[in-house]
């Protein structure tokens, strides 16, 4: 069919999304809720903390997105107390598993005595290892209480946004030692018939020198099975290459895993059973 590629606007991007939610299946669809947790010292500084986002209902999950404690204050227990009261907001809202990504030169030991496992592994450019971990919360895990307790002597409770950039601005300061900063660029693309209607979209970033992501692609149910959206991921992961990424990752569910394999994506992970009755994967593609 006739069609032209150009750049995708905001409303567009937005309508992607609510379209690609509508393909989801229905019995897993959710809401997600953002939340801060913080650690303060005597003073009120905050010394600690973590943003996490719960999927509920069908989803029933966690995911903990960043976690942090002051390095004066490390090895007391802080850590500690935050993971378990992120398991416990967790269960209150009916949430089954917590997911979370780590690096090798962070706190891989440190989730798995807390009884997290490793569902996906990936080897940087820059040499590191990132990890991806999973705990389902029904199963009768032990529950850790590291041997330092002192940070026991403070509180964890709910933070706000300006708790959150602290926690990110701590945790962005640790990284700088051990990962470069990559200048981020979009690809953000749709195809428009002869009359200038969208038809299909692409959202994907790429960190110059790293790896690039592909986060949503969308095409109008009467014109699947053309390749409209095979073209668009390869325009994404030329872009990737031109920006010198060396591979591509993306997600993706049992009910649309099949369309990667197709273009080429391996598997490197699986979190089963995620949500209930269903599979997820994580896959990448070098390019």
């Amino acid at each position: 069919m006739e069609f032209r590629i150009d750049n995708l606007k905001e409303e567009e991007a937005e309508y992607i999304g609510e379209k690609i939610n509508g393909i989801v299946p229905k019995e897993i669809d959710a809401d997600s809720e953002e939340f801060v947790l913080k650690v303060e010292n005597e003073n009120g500084q905050v010394i600690g903390g973590c943003i996490a986002e719960a999927y509920e209902y069908h989803w029933a999950r966690v995911l903990l997105e960043e976690l942090w404690v002051d390095e004066r204050y490390r090895h007391q227990g802080i850590g500690s107390m935050i993971i378990r009261e992120v398991e416990r907001i967790a269960r209150e809202k009916g949430c089954r598993v917590v997911t979370l990504g780590t690096a090798s030169y962070m706190a891989r030991p440190f989730y798995e005595k807390h009884g997290y496992t490793v569902f996906t592994t990936l080897k940087e450019a820059n040499g590191y290892i990132s990890y991806s971990l999973v705990k389902y919360l029904d199963k009768n895990t032990p529950e850790y209480v590291p041997m330092k307790n002192s940070g026991t002597r403070f509180k964890v409770s709910f933070g706000n946004e300006e708790d959150a950039e602290v926690i990110q601005n701590g945790l962005d300061a640790y990284d700088e030692a051990y990962e470069p900063k990559y200048e981020n660029v979009g690809f953000y693309k749709k195809l428009v018939d002869k009359d200038g209607r969208l038809i299909a979209g692409i959202i994907s970033d790429v960190d110059k020198g790293d790896s690039g992501y592909i986060k949503a692609l969308f095409v109008e149910e009467p014109l699947r099975l053309q390749s409209l959206g095979s073209y668009l991921l390869k325009r994404a992961e030329e872009f990737a290459k031109e920006n010198g990424a060396s591979m591509i990752l993306t997600s993706a569910g049992d009910w649309n895993v099949g369309f990667f394999k197709k273009n080429g994506y391996l598997l490197r992970g699986e979190l089963k059973d995620v949500p209930k009755g269903h599979d997820c994967y994580e896959l990448y593609k070098n390019v």
